[in-house]
């Protein structure tokens, strides 16, 4: 856990309480993410500070009508008394300005809370400052030296790894909150030629995991070599509507972009979600179940409490093919009438806190891998994802695949087809899954934005699962 914010709790307390003189409501945030990114190339290596290192808090009150915010990050025991008078000017003067000059402000209900103190520390196999930069980067240049060994027709081949440790606090009148865990992310990327002919693929490694990700590179750079070689061979799909198996990963960005994005209630408040007009209406086959939450499952966006204060929890959003309930942060609750559901969340301390995604993913099935590949007369095993695409207004889709894998009279052929465009309007493909493997698995790089901004850290997976797809 952050010295730092440990060190402030007394400071927090009383800013809380001097400002509970002025306004109903008074909560504070205090957020200290470290973290570094190592990348080692052919001729290059890259030491940099994470994207996610952030120092500094948030205030929110209760303005009367609506809720006002002030990040700052310089605190100390001689400057406190200094900030709450700030917070308090500032705060009361942007408040008018929007009376005297009639800007229309919507209006919420106070935030009620119950009285709660819980702390959360994640535990990791290795930390990472036991494990010295350069250590780190010269485990990444073996494992780099080795793969450019490998295969004569490898011509580059690239580490990226990200390891994080995120410190967080909330107080308010009523909750004192703490948490602190590590989450670690790794891609191995090759480049491959033969003659005129280029191809690069990806695998990811993620989870809250700390330096022993590294380990799992070691194992599998052979691989990452041997499937990018592959590609060289591949053809282009002739565009139809195939029978097709979705691994995980693919999975994933169907529930991340048709559902996760669809059934963020901020965007209900707003009216920019076609979700809104099918709860507790048919969406999918009754084979599908799909969660997300902060304790739907232990990966990269699992967390004690969201940027709101509001403890983390495991929401059903399709039970047996049926819509029930969307993901809100507190102000979309609260202008809903609905009970948040721990998903606030903010870029950083600077940010505003919206509804977003933690681990989103499709709940496992019965069936076997190999009885679906046998059940396929003609169609595609589909593997690897390079970009999703949402549309929550009109419940489009289209994902952007790596490749696919051809599948002939129940087996697989040999051939891939890359890349591979997925499209199609979402209830149309869930409703047509008809198998659901028994195996999930979540996946946690990268990163997710609201549109083209915010960027959040979440995860998302599932099973295999069966449908009918046009691929392009």
């Amino acid at each position: 856990m952050s010295n730092f914010l440990i060190k402030q709790k007394s400071n927090l307390e009383k800013i809380v309480q001097e400002l509970s003189n002025d306004f109903k409501y008074v909560s504070v945030l205090g957020t200290d993410t470290k973290g570094m990114l190592y990348g080692v190339s052919k001729n290059t290596i890259e030491l940099n500070d994470s994207f996610w290192c952030e120092r500094g808090f948030v205030i929110r009150v209760f303005n009367g009508i609506n809720y006002s915010e002030y990040s700052f990050n310089e605190i100390s025991n001689d400057n406190v008394d200094q900030i709450i008078a700030e917070i308090r000017l500032k705060i009361k003067d942007d408040f008018n300005n929007l009376k005297t000059n009639k800007i229309r402000m919507t209006e919420y209900p106070l935030i009620q809370e119950e009285k709660i103190e819980e702390k959360f520390y994640g535990e990791v196999e290795i930390l990472s400052e036991k494990i010295s930069p350069k250590e780190k980067l010269e485990k990444l240049i073996a494992i780099k030296d080795k793969a450019l060994d490998y295969s004569d027709m490898l011509f580059e081949f690239r580490i990226r790894y990200n390891d994080v440790h995120v410190s967080k606090v909330f107080v308010s009148n009523n909750k004192y909150l703490e948490q602190s865990y590590i989450w670690s992310e790794a891609y191995l990327i090759p480049l491959v030629r033969k003659g005129e002919n280029t191809k690069y693929d990806f695998k990811s490694y993620s989870g809250m995991k700390g330096v022993e990700i590294l380990d799992e590179l070691e194992g599998a750079y052979k691989e990452s070599i041997d499937d990018t070689v592959k590609l060289l061979d591949a053809k282009r799909v002739v565009p139809g509507e195939y029978e097709i198996i979705c691994s995980p990963d693919v999975s994933g960005v169907i529930a991340h972009e048709a559902f996760g994005h669809g059934v963020e209630m901020d965007m209900f408040v707003k009216n920019r979600a076609k979700a809104v007009e099918y709860l507790e209406k048919e969406v999918a086959s009754s084979l599908v179940n799909m969660h997300d939450g902060a304790k739907s499952a232990y990966h990269v966006s699992s967390y004690l409490f969201d940027d709101e204060g509001t403890l983390g929890t495991d929401t059903v959003v399709i039970e047996n093919g049926i819509l029930k309930t969307g993901i809100s942060d507190v102000l979309s609750a609260l202008k809903l009438k609905t009970t948040p559901t721990g998903n606030g969340k903010r870029q950083s301390y600077e940010h505003k806190a919206y509804a977003r995604m933690t681990n989103t993913f499709f709940a496992p099935g019965k069936d076997k891998l190999d009885d679906m590949i046998a059940s396929i007369k003609n169609g595609y095993l589909l593997k690897g994802v390079k970009s999703g695409m949402e549309d929550p207004k009109n419940w489009g889709i289209q994902c952007i695949l790596k490749k696919g894998y051809e599948i002939k009279d129940g087996k697989l052929t040999g051939n891939i087809i890359a890349p591979v465009i997925l499209t199609g309007y979402v209830p149309d493909l869930l409703k047509s899954i008809t198998m659901v493997s028994d195996e999930t698995k979540l996946f946690g790089s990268g990163m997710c934005g609201k549109g083209y901004k915010e960027f959040v850290k979440t995860s998302d997976g599932g099973s295999y699962i069966k449908a009918i797809g046009r691929l392009g």
